[in-house]
Order: C-alpha cells, then structure tokens, then sequence
C-alpha cells in the first residue's frame, strides 16, 4: 500500500521537472544571457529542491524495499521526512521558477549607485 501512495508523490516530481523544464526555455527564450541568467539565484534554488525531491522519493522506495511494514522507528522518520519535504518544501519553487520564467529584471536593473 505504501507504494502506491508514493506514485502521487513521484507525480508531483514529474511536473515540478515540467515546470523546470519550461522555465529554462522560458528564461533562454529571447537568447539574452543577461535576462536569462539574472535570476540565477531562485533558478538554482528550485533546482536543488527538485534534486532533493528525486532523492527523498529515492529513500522512501528504498525504506520500503527493506520494510515495507515500516515496524522500524527511524524508517518511519524517513518517510515522514519525505512527506514532509513534498509538503512544504518542493511547493516553493513555484514562487522561485516564477521570476525566471518572466526574466524579472528588478534585482539585476538595480543601478550601483542605488545600494
């Protein structure tokens, strides 16, 4: 049963690498690296959370693999932790994959002389 239940999870993998995806056409779209590359920071930070993404879904078929009962205490914190980060961690790089799709220029238009 607990399976199966990770076939939402591995969805919601598969669409937040979607979304990646057309985000980094989105952003090399008009060919400007500078556009492309100004919000650098938010891309690699949703990125990195959907490389973890992939490994926490990696643990928990490989927690259950082992037991699949999960009659093991740390097993049980390892797939709560997995919850856990598709619950609350993976939902943010929407906010971040959004000002790289539309090349949002405010960070990198900020004059020197400004800071």
């Amino acid at each position: 049963m607990q399976h199966e239940k990770l076939g939402t999870y591995a969805n919601q993998l598969a669409r937040a690498l979607a979304d990646v995806g057309s985000t980094t056409k989105a952003a090399w779209a008009t060919g400007n690296p500078q556009e492309a590359l100004a919000n650098a920071v938010p891309y690699m930070q949703a990125y990195g959370h959907l490389v973890l993404a992939w490994i926490w879904l990696d643990v928990a078929l490989a927690v259950l693999a082992m037991d699949k009962d999960l009659a093991i205490a740390a097993h049980r914190g390892s797939m709560a932790a997995q919850r856990y980060f598709f619950h609350y961690e993976l939902p943010r790089i929407g906010a971040w994959l959004q000002v790289v799709k539309a090349r949002d220029m405010t960070c990198a238009g900020m004059e020197e002389e400004a800071f």
